[in-house]
């Protein structure tokens, strides 16, 4: 006969010893999971250590406190207030960092009141569909796209350096173009999509090698760039 956990006030939880054990160990293990999914496809400089543990805490916590909760009503308004005491500071830096943390809510949710199908099917859609758009690259307007920066001396001609843009470049746009304080360079900056053939290595080289032009730079711009 299956025990029934009570608390200390004496209030019956509306699950059994071995239903909690399950529950917050299979939650724990889809945490990890969302969590390694995450830390994989992730792209950009704005990873963090402690987000991606805090999607492990996410799902179990939710978890447990859907387990607290079970079928009463009042337990949901009391966690409510309780909650609501915490404020939560933290920006995310990066917009699909929030997927993953309605991700670790749903899934936490599921698994705290025992529905394993929908909460496995859950882990396996999020982690899935994270994997195919990493995969796609969807969304990015162009798969492979640089960021040329360069400084540029004002009494030379601009010619020179716009004809190696134009030969090694499928397309150029010039994007920044600042002074420097005694008006005798200028620092551009273009966004140029490479040929196929041509190499990040050979426009640098090119383009260092024009009497007129120094201080080159290139930067993986991967879709999301601040200038």
């Amino acid at each position: 006969m299956e025990s029934i956990a009570i608390t200390p006030q004496g209030n019956l939880l509306n699950y059994s010893h071995t239903e909690m054990i399950i529950n917050v160990s299979v939650a724990l293990i889809a945490g990890f999971f969302l969590s390694v999914v995450y830390r994989s496809t992730h792209k950009g400089l704005s990873y963090s250590q402690s987000f991606s543990q805090t999607i492990i805490f996410v799902t179990l916590i939710v978890a447990i406190v859907m387990m607290v909760i079970g079928g009463s009503l009042a337990r949901a308004f009391a966690l409510v207030g309780a909650l609501s005491i915490i404020r939560f500071r933290t920006v995310l830096k990066d917009t699909k960092d929030m997927s993953y943390v309605f991700g670790a809510l749903a899934v936490g949710m599921a698994l705290g009141t025992s529905n394993y199908f929908l909460g496995s099917v859950g882990v396996i859609s999020i982690c899935g569909l994270a994997f195919v758009l990493n995969f796609m690259n969807f969304g990015a307007v162009y798969k492979s796209e640089f960021i040329l920066r360069f400084r540029f001396q004002q009494s030379g001609d601009s010619k020179a350096y716009l004809e190696t843009i134009n030969e090694l470049c499928k397309r150029s746009n010039l994007l920044h173009m600042e002074p420097s304080g005694d008006n005798q360079s200028l620092m551009l900056t273009y966004d140029i999509y490479l040929k196929d053939e041509a190499t990040a290595k050979d426009l640098t080289k090119r383009m260092g090698g024009l009497p007129d032009v120094d201080e080159v730079v290139l930067i993986a711009s991967k879709n999301d760039v601040d200038y």
